[in-house]
């Protein structure tokens, strides 16, 4: 049996992406080697033993901390179930959500009538069920320096690329030169820290390419 470290769940709006505006569960999970300089989960990175707490702690936690609990696909939905969720959106995040095998805890949500999304890194295999909408923002020459795994470029539905500089925007194009990925994947560049110059910079590439800009509109409306 698949158990996960889950660092937290909540109910809000999903902020960025193709779904930005959808009410979501998100289920943030624990630990991750990846190591971005800009990273807003930090809390997330590791799992440390004295960090352990009970299903009842994390669910009812207020702010950002490295606690987490450990629990199977069906607790994680149980939990969910008990709390009084609406939204049927799930979104599968970190940490690194790869680091597990997540075909378990997709499939127990869809079972229920939900919807799943993974946003990953792209530097582990995805496994998830074949109904996940997968984003894949792709994390290149990290402290971690691991490279991205072709595979989870060609299983994404939406790519999403943080951008701060030209040279993030050179960084994308060269990884999309490497792998056939497919025509209807969508390709949307996000501004790292609402930075006005990033902004600007990602709103004419994705004219000058016909992408998709992707803001995080949490954050402009300060919610989690």
């Amino acid at each position: 049996m698949t158990l996960y470290k889950v660092n937290e769940i909540f109910e809000t709006i999903q902020g960025e992406g193709v779904f930005t505006g959808v009410p979501a569960v998100f289920v943030r999970l624990q630990q991750c080697p990846v190591g971005c300089a800009w990273c807003d989960t930090k809390q997330t990175w590791d799992a440390e033993p004295q960090d352990q707490r009970s299903f009842e702690q994390i669910i009812v936690k207020q702010g950002d901390s490295p606690t987490w609990c450990q629990g199977s696909a069906e607790q994680i939905v149980a939990q969910y179930q008990q709390q009084g969720y609406t939204a049927k959106h799930i979104v599968i995040t970190g940490g690194e959500p790869c680091l597990y095998d997540l075909v378990p805890l997709t499939e127990a949500f869809e079972a229920i009538g939900c919807q799943c999304q993974i946003e990953t890194s792209g530097t582990f295999e995805i496994k998830a069920s074949a109904k996940t909408w997968v984003t894949v923002s792709p994390k290149i020459a990290m402290k971690g320096k691991l490279p991205i795994v072709p595979s989870a470029l060609q299983r994404a539905n939406e790519i999403k690329h943080p951008v701060g500089t030209e040279k993030d925007i050179a960084q994308l194009e060269a990884l999309l030169a490497q792998v056939a990925i497919s025509p209807d994947t969508i390709i949307a560049l996000q501004p790292i820290s609402q930075k006005p110059r990033a902004t600007q910079l990602c709103i004419e590439i994705c004219i000058a390419r016909n992408w998709r800009l992707s803001i995080q509109t949490h954050k402009y409306l300060n919610i989690a």
